[in-house]
């Protein structure tokens, strides 16, 4: 799909409802992000929450192949970790990343939650991350570019002394989890395709400490930054309207 896709009012209400089923999903799981558990345990805990809800599926399950309900990304990884065995331990940093399909549309967000007490730079890292995700949501309106987004993200990680993750990017979302337009985290203001109103974008700043650069691991899913520095992730699936934005989950 090379255009945005426009919702009617039911279909707005339907992702609404996605919507508010993953974000509860996300702060029931990030209460459970304790030293001892396994990002297992964790992806256990959203499948059985979202599974809970009538006619909600976890959107990653199957989408190319995956095999988890959340992504699990730990300290040096940016996204799509995998769930398993991994035990989290004192002061490391998680992205709880994860998706609800409900009616055929899909939903998309992210957190960052510290391990028990964290580190000042891993509070730094967490705190500048979701403050570029906000600078990002405020840009949204009916007429606002993508470039627009892009750039008040960039300005936001870089002006906190951390690093984009350039290649990974948010998108649009609807009957598919990834559509057109691709979002970069970095960009210039007045650039990139004009945002319609009725639309659902997800926007995701994807931050290091030190390195943009990334690699996939043998697991053929998880992507760690090349020089293993931290990583955090924050994402709202945010619908476009006339008059500025709501946030969907």
């Amino acid at each position: 799909m090379s255009s945005f896709q426009i919702f009617t009012e039911e279909e707005i209400n339907h992702i609404r409802r996605g919507g508010k089923i993953l974000r509860a999903c996300l702060e029931h799981v990030s209460e459970k992000v304790v030293p001892g558990i396994t990002t297992g345990e964790l992806d256990r805990i959203a499948e059985e929450f979202i599974r809970s809800h009538l006619g909600a599926l976890p959107a990653f399950q199957g989408y190319h192949g995956y095999p988890a309900t959340l992504c699990t990304s730990v300290n040096e990884q940016c996204v799509h970790g995998l769930p398993g065995e991994r035990v989290l331990n004192e002061g490391d940093v998680i992205s709880l990343d994860g998706g609800v399909l409900y009616e055929g549309l899909y939903t998309d967000a992210c957190v960052t939650v510290g391990v028990g007490q964290v580190s000042e730079e891993v509070t730094h890292l967490m705190e500048i991350s979701e403050k570029a995700l906000n600078a990002g949501v405020k840009k949204i309106k009916a007429g606002a570019r993508t470039g627009d987004i892009s750039a008040a993200i960039q300005k936001t990680i870089e002006s906190g002394g951390l690093t984009v993750v350039r290649p990974l990017t948010g998108h649009g979302l609807g009957k598919t989890l990834h559509q057109f337009p691709d979002i970069p985290n970095f960009g210039k203001p007045g650039t990139g395709p004009v945002l319609p109103a009725n639309t659902c974008i997800a926007i995701e700043p994807i931050v290091s400490i030190s390195g943009s650069g990334i690699r996939e691991l043998d697991d053929r899913w998880t992507i760690v930054t090349n020089d293993l520095s931290l990583s955090a992730h924050y994402e709202h699936t945010v619908l476009v309207t006339d008059k500025g934005y709501e946030i969907i989950a």
